[in-house]
């Protein structure tokens, strides 16, 4: 484990991490502190526990509409491989015809060559 120090609302934190997550962490905190600086600028001083508690919660809310976003995506992928499996089936239905028609038209073909050759004897 690694120690990484980050700066959140002006208080400095020690915190462990796993080797070679030290920018990911810091990159986290930093995101923390500009939200909680976001909300100051619009709410002034309410206190830092307010701060960071309204942070958190706008937080959570962006996980869940992602959370929304994610399953309305992987609904829809789910309906298109429906509709691909359908296709692909339709498309399989559709070779199937063509090749028994090829394959009665040959047979045809092959008839009249026959019935041809025959009459020219």
């Amino acid at each position: 484990m690694t120690q990484v120090s980050v700066m959140i609302a002006g208080h400095t934190y020690r915190m462990a991490c796993a080797k070679g997550e030290e920018s990911h962490l810091q990159t986290l905190a930093r995101q923390i502190d500009e939200r909680i600086e976001t909300l100051r600028r619009n709410f002034g001083e309410i206190g830092d526990q307010r701060l960071i508690i309204m942070a958190a919660i706008t937080f959570a809310d962006d996980l869940a509409e992602a959370h929304r976003r994610i399953g309305d995506l992987e609904a829809k992928v789910a309906d298109l491989r429906a509709d691909s499996q359908g296709q692909t089936s339709a498309r399989d239905e559709w070779a199937d015809r063509l090749a028994r028609s090829i394959g009665e038209t040959a047979t045809r073909i092959e008839r009249v060559a026959q019935d041809l050759n025959n009459s020219a004897r």
